[in-house]
């Protein structure tokens, strides 16, 4: 079974959701999104897998979302493309396994799809 999770490693939920994994005996692959950011493509891929709009996988609380001047009414093209320019502004940590995906809040939520 490929299992990848979208991590930051300064991010609480993201270590501990990696340690659930690892505990697990799963070896993911570990995407340091931040600095490997994802494309408008993979974004909108990860969305149809978690099934959500695109405004709920950003960070609407960051600074870089206010300093972008979207809103939470903002066209998904323009989240999907803000998001690809500042990886900051996406939910993590994310997990993609079986053609499915979640977000890892609380860690426990990834599970179902393994």
């Amino acid at each position: 079974m490929s299992v990848v999770i979208w991590h930051n490693p300064r991010c609480s939920k993201s270590r501990s959701t990696l340690s659930l994994l690892e505990e697990r005996g799963i070896e993911p692959e570990v995407r340091r999104y931040l600095e490997d950011a994802p494309s408008k493509d993979e974004l909108k891929e990860v969305l149809a897998l978690l099934g959500i709009d695109a405004i709920d996988l950003v960070r609407t609380g960051e600074a870089d979302f206010k300093e972008t001047g979207l809103a939470r009414d903002s066209d998904a093209m323009d989240l999907i493309t803000a998001m690809s320019e500042r990886p900051k502004l996406i939910e993590r940590p994310i997990v993609i396994a079986n053609g499915k995906a979640r977000i890892g809040r609380p860690p426990e939520a990834v599970l179902d799809i393994l």
